[in-house]
């Protein structure tokens, strides 16, 4: 039996089940790590596709196309995108024409808000300046300004309506009757004010920038002393910390199975009934290695046999092992990986990696105290990525299995 999610054409591939299981490599680069076929009512019929983040740009249509050696058919879903931005930000601007201008502001909205400013008793106001724009991410930012006059009610709200959703957020300002400009004396007290507000964000400003300054020469320091430390690891002093790394069968993913003295894991593609104990992916197919580093350096290897849909790397103890996770050292994890024919450093943007052909190993070396995961590949004795960090807590060999993977003596 096949199930195929695919946007206007075929070969625009969401999501691939055939065989008895998911076909990751099949998919486009847009989708890929991000869908999941719930496949538990399949018997019945009934499949459904699960994407993770979505944007505005793939709203539209998805077609689902099943097929088994009986009968075929396939169906049209129209995906529709709602955002519900921030709450809405009000800020005093400053005294204009007579009165005193107050900013709405609100992000991450889709599609296109509406913007209203009203009185106290719900009465519709004016604006006077009104900017909507769409974001580099598909989401609209709004911007909305006003004048209230002494003269005029001094208790308003800015409402953000999703046309949509028929659901807004809002906020409200009352403006004090002091603040309103009376007389002159008034105008010298605020431009003391304001003189004293602006010595004191040149000061701020200025001890901004010496933290910075400092900063900035501390992380170069650091920097330097990581780069002497890597470029005095030749290949030979590289290989004299060898490691024996074994896989923690406690942590892994309910689909993976272990074997070979805990040397090597394939997924099965079905889950084994296994105890849902803390240490354990639940999602991802994960699995750690049962050796924990506090100090020092360790060097592995490992053989993905040729696969396409693999990662290797250190992750912290206390990553996440339960629901969706990212790889990359924001969520704890340092590592590389294959996707397809695209091998990447799970940097966040990734970091595509120059490398061609078919990879058999990859080595991965770990010096704790100098904060460095450095990748190889053997079969040319060079690195091929370093990640730079500081470790705070023990870190575990890491790796993420869709190909059978092999620890090496």
């Amino acid at each position: 039996m096949e199930v195929l999610w695919f946007r206007s054409r075929y070969s625009e591939v969401v999501h691939l089940y055939r065989g008895g299981r998911d076909q990751p490599d099949k998919q486009i680069a847009q989708y890929r790590g991000r869908t999941e076929l719930l496949k538990g009512n399949i018997t019945e019929g009934k499949v459904s596709l699960r994407i993770r983040n979505i944007t505005p740009s793939e709203e539209g249509q998805f077609v689902c196309f099943f097929q088994s050696p009986t009968l075929d058919g396939e169906a049209v879903l129209e995906l529709e995108v709602a955002g519900m931005g921030s709450a809405p930000h009000l800020s005093v601007s400053g005294y204009q024409d007579g009165g005193i201008q107050v900013v709405c502001e609100s992000t991450g909205w889709y599609p296109e808000p509406k913007m209203l400013w009203k009185d106290v008793g719900r009465k519709q106001l004016p604006s006077t300046q009104d900017k909507i724009h769409q974001q580099a991410d598909g989401l609209f930012a709004v911007h909305s300004a006003i004048v209230i006059t002494e003269a005029s009610n001094q208790n308003v709200s800015c409402s953000v309506h999703h046309p949509l959703l028929d659901q807004e957020k809002s906020a409200r300002i009352n403006i004090a009757g002091s603040l309103f400009l009376r007389t002159s004396p008034w105008v010298v007290a605020l431009s003391v004010i304001l003189a004293i507000v602006c010595i004191f964000l040149l000061l701020s400003t200025y001890y901004s920038w010496k933290q910075r300054r400092a900063k900035e020469h501390l992380q170069s320091e650091l920097e330097k002393e990581r780069g002497k430390s890597l470029a005095d690891l030749g290949w030979s002093k590289v290989k004299e910390n060898a490691a024996h790394v074994t896989l923690d069968v406690d942590t892994a993913h309910p689909s993976l199975c272990v074997a070979q003295g805990r040397r090597h894991v394939r997924w099965s593609g079905n889950k084994q009934d296994l105890p849902d104990n803390p240490e354990r992916f639940d999602s991802e197919t994960c699995v750690l290695g049962s050796e924990q580093f506090t100090s020092g350096r360790h060097y592995w290897e490992v053989a993905v046999e040729g696969g396409r849909t693999w990662a290797v790397g250190v992750a912290k103890e206390s990553v996440r092992r339960k629901g969706w996770i990212e790889f990359s050292p924001k969520e704890g994890i340092w590592a590389v990986d294959q996707c397809g024919s695209h091998y990447r450093a799970r940097t966040a943007p990734e970091t595509l990696l120059p490398l061609h052909g078919t990879v058999m190993k990859i080595g991965v070396f770990l010096d704790y105290d100098a904060g460095m995961v450095v990748f190889y590949q053997p079969s040319v004795e060079l690195p091929i990525y370093s990640f730079t960090s500081t470790f705070r807590e023990a870190v575990f060999p890491f790796f993420w299995v869709y190909t059978p993977i092999t620890l090496l003596p």
